[in-house]
């Protein structure tokens, strides 16, 4: 065996040293850690029922799954500061919020999703006739866009749980006509909140019955397009200023 003089032994000594440092760091670059878990969003037990099953139906409505629901479109009473009446309807398709104007400065806010057709219209109009699991009959244009989706119910596809306008639909008329502008649930909650490429002013099941319950025909509706006219949605205030 070689003697190790007392400067090799030093170098000897710093390697080692080195070695046993870095050898934690290698062995952790090899082992794939983890992500953290994510946060688990807690829903709140009233908007739990409020969203509920309604076995009571015609057609049994299964509950509705809201918690990838952006809570901002979730139904609640805000102030109201606009000049329409008590019972009148305020679309704000820019927004996705639909109002109804209450009593006391307030309003029940309901989140909507909406389609071309909804966007094809603004204006006044009265609810000319309500319909609870209505028939649907897609238009020509409907047909023209998604001819695969469409085109087998161009007669027209009885009420149901898979029918696109839902548990309740509210067709709004103006002066005696048919707009053909109508508010009405969805088979897609997901959407409400969204754009979509088909329908009028779309919203939960839960929402447009409880909307549906509320509003006679012969109610008022304010259809506002482009430009939402309200203030910041997180006061929960709806000042409205109409030109």
């Amino acid at each position: 065996m070689f003697a190790l003089t007392a400067p090799r032994l030093s170098l000897l000594r710093n390697l080692v040293r080195v070695c046993s440092l870095l050898l934690p760091v290698a062995l952790a670059a090899c082992v794939t850690s983890s992500p953290p878990p994510q946060a688990v969003r807690r829903i709140d037990p009233t908007y739990m029922a409020m969203y509920g099953a309604r076995p009571d139906e015609t057609h049994p409505l299964p509950a509705t799954d809201i918690s990838e629901v952006d809570p901002r479109f979730l139904r609640r009473e805000v102030a109201y500061y606009g000049r329409e009446e008590p019972g009148t309807i305020v679309v704000d398709t820019a927004a996705r919020y639909l109002y109804l104007v209450r009593e006391g400065g307030r309003a029940i806010r309901y989140g909507i999703g909406v389609g071309k057709e909804g966007l094809a219209w603004s204006g006044r109009a009265r609810i000319g006739r309500k319909a609870e699991w209505p028939r649907w009959t897609p238009t020509a244009a409907m047909i023209k866009r998604e001819p695969e989706r469409n085109k087998p119910w161009a007669g027209g596809m009885p009420g149901g749980l898979s029918n696109p306008l839902g548990a309740r639909a509210l067709y709004l008329y103006n002066d005696g006509v048919d707009t053909m502008y109508r508010i009405h649930g969805t088979t897609e909650p997901w959407s409400i909140g969204q754009s979509v490429s088909s329908g009028c002013i779309r919203m939960f099941n839960q929402d447009v019955i409880d909307l549906y319950n509320r509003v006679p025909v012969g109610s008022p509706v304010v259809v506002l397009n482009g430009r939402s006219p309200f203030d910041d949605v997180e006061q929960e205030e709806v000042r409205v200023s109409y030109y």
